[in-house]
């Protein structure tokens, strides 16, 4: 009658918030090196759009597997089958990540074009 795993996915759980949380902080390191490049070389037009978004892919692309395979994961232990798990946890994950990238490349060409004063949200 109900799905029960016989042995549901902690440890993908746990790899997928490692793999999320890590690539988290190395796109929050490498976000600020940019920054702090535009910030040193004021004067001079700052780096093209396709070099920074080849620095910020990879640890978003990680950000996104994590992602993905922690929501599936979670869905599966709750007690989802597996194929229904992934069917819903790799299009909402990968739609919301989409999403993000999009805002986050936006941010930084306003940034780009209008100065990190414009972003001063405190004001």
């Amino acid at each position: 009658m109900y799905y029960y795993p016989l042995q549901p996915p902690y440890c993908l759980l746990f790899v997928g918030l490692f793999i999320a949380i890590t690539s988290g902080a190395a796109l929050s390191g490498t976000l600020k090196l940019v920054v702090q490049k535009w910030q040193n070389t004021s004067t001079e037009k700052p780096q093209s759009s396709a070099s920074w978004k080849q620095l910020l892919s990879v640890p978003f692309l990680g950000i996104t597997i994590g992602t993905c395979l922690f929501l599936a994961s979670g869905l599966e232990i709750f007690g989802f089958p597996t194929s229904l798990a992934l069917g819903v946890g790799l299009p909402l994950s990968l739609l919301t990540c989409l999403l993000v990238w999009f805002q986050l490349g936006s941010m930084l060409n306003f940034a780009e074009r209008k100065g990190l004063q414009a972003l001063d949200l405190d004001s």
